[in-house]
């Protein structure tokens, strides 16, 4: 399924997102020939979503998130409602078609929605005060209805909810429609852990004690069960009953990769869009960023897309028709306001047990850092940096490039932490 390295020719993007538009970038830079065409359902140019949030908290405006895509014909509001990988033609929700030469599907993820009853009103839509946080049109509805919201509940605490919850309780955020108090806030996590999918059971009880500095109030181990009533939304309702007033409720429960179009079309599909080594999937047809699955994992972060787009950028412009990519290495991050974390590889407690395996940890409760590293001989297999983004930046570099730490890796925490 390796495809063809075409020397011009037609290159159709199915998505106008973060993955599409770093292709199209890199495709004119590397001196590709065939014209670019990026269709995206959203009315928006590609844009960064990775700062949303903050959008949400005024920091920036939307314009500030505008991203380069080169000379590429972007077609905004276009939606794609089909692919035919046979006849190489793509057909538009407005009626109309389009051909192409190479294919590249880049149609992101969606939001998950959790079983939650009462979501959704008789329309099938989701109830007023109801919110999803993916696209800049979810950001300013969710602007304007935080200006006027006396209580908010996030339904989440992975990396999405815990922003999304800091950026809430900002004073003046939301750009044109802004409040002067801050919000109040609870996130609801189903799991023991905020974040537990990154962090360990320190670090996760630091990051709760940095959100209740801010205002924000953390149920773990609690699962939304229901929203009450049948207009607006007033409340949430837990599985124990409880009932937590609120008239604002934000669902940051995770993606999934986006895969309607590839399925329709009977192109290979398990959790995403099954690529090979050269980011095909068919002949002509490739898959990259959120959508896509490569050796089982489909990854969901802007640094892996922002990886896939470059090797087949390579591959497709003539650059380097060899490319491969081979997969990535990407660390978790989270910034927002003074909470920042990253972290990479085996963090949970489990692998510990591993005999194999070096445990370095440094906690300071007063400052909310935490610092563990998780080593094998040499290399680093996993870390936390929780409230130190200097010693974040240089071990996360080591991880991804599998590159071996000094003799005495505790230094570097010791000597990263001390500098701030």
């Amino acid at each position: 399924m390796s495809g063809r390295a075409p020397a011009g020719g037609a290159v159709a993007v199915v998505g106008a997102g973060m993955a599409a538009a770093r292709f199209a970038e890199r495709y004119q830079a590397l001196g590709g020939r065939g014209e670019v065409t990026l269709y995206g359902a959203e009315p928006a140019a590609p844009y960064n979503r990775v700062l949303l949030t903050d959008v949400l908290t005024g920091r920036y405006g939307a314009a500030a998130l505008t991203l380069p895509y080169g000379s590429a014909v972007v077609r905004t509001g276009r939606e794609v409602t089909a692919v035919d990988p046979t006849a190489r033609v793509l057909r538009l929700a407005d009626g109309t078609s389009a051909a192409y030469d190479e294919l590249v599907l880049a149609t992101g993820a969606e939001p998950v929605l959790p079983p939650v009853r009462g979501l959704r009103g008789p329309g099938g839509a989701l109830r007023e005060g109801v919110h999803v946080f993916r696209t800049l049109a979810d950001c300013r509805r969710l602007a304007v209805a935080a200006a006027a919201a006396e209580r908010a509940v996030v339904v989440g605490g992975g990396v999405l909810g815990v922003s999304a919850a800091r950026a809430l309780t900002v004073p003046g955020g939301g750009g044109a429609a802004r409040r002067p108090d801050r919000l109040p806030v609870e996130i609801v996590e189903r799991a023991p852990l905020l974040a537990g999918r990154h962090l360990d059971g320190p670090a996760a009880a630091l990051l709760r004690q940095g959100l209740g500095a801010l205002g924000v109030a953390v149920s773990v181990g609690s699962r939304a069960r229901a929203l009450p009533g049948t207009g607006p939304v007033t409340g949430v309702e837990l599985a124990s009953g409880r009932v937590l007033d609120a008239d604002l409720v934000v669902l940051a429960c995770g993606v999934r990769p986006r895969t309607g179009l590839a399925r329709a079309a009977g192109l290979p599909v398990r959790a995403g869009v099954v690529v090979d080594d050269a980011l095909a999937c068919a002949p002509g047809v490739h898959a990259i960023g959120d959508c896509a699955e490569h050796r089982g994992t489909a990854y969901g972060t802007a640094l892996t897309a922002w990886d896939q787009a470059d090797v087949l950028a390579a591959r497709l412009s003539g650059a380097d028709p060899g490319a491969v990519y081979r997969g990535s290495r990407p660390p978790a991050r989270l910034t927002a306001g003074p909470l920042e974390y990253a972290a990479f590889g085996e963090t949970g407690e489990g692998g510990e047990a591993d005999p194999g395996l070096d445990v370095l940890r440094l906690a300071d409760a007063t400052r909310g850092a935490y610092r563990k590293l998780v080593l094998r001989g040499d290399r680093l297999v996993g870390g936390i940096l929780l409230g130190d983004p200097a010693a974040a930046c240089a071990l996360s570099r080591a991880y991804e490039r599998d590159e071996p730490l000094p003799a005495d890796p505790l230094s570097l925490l010791i000597t990263r932490g001390a500098s701030r």
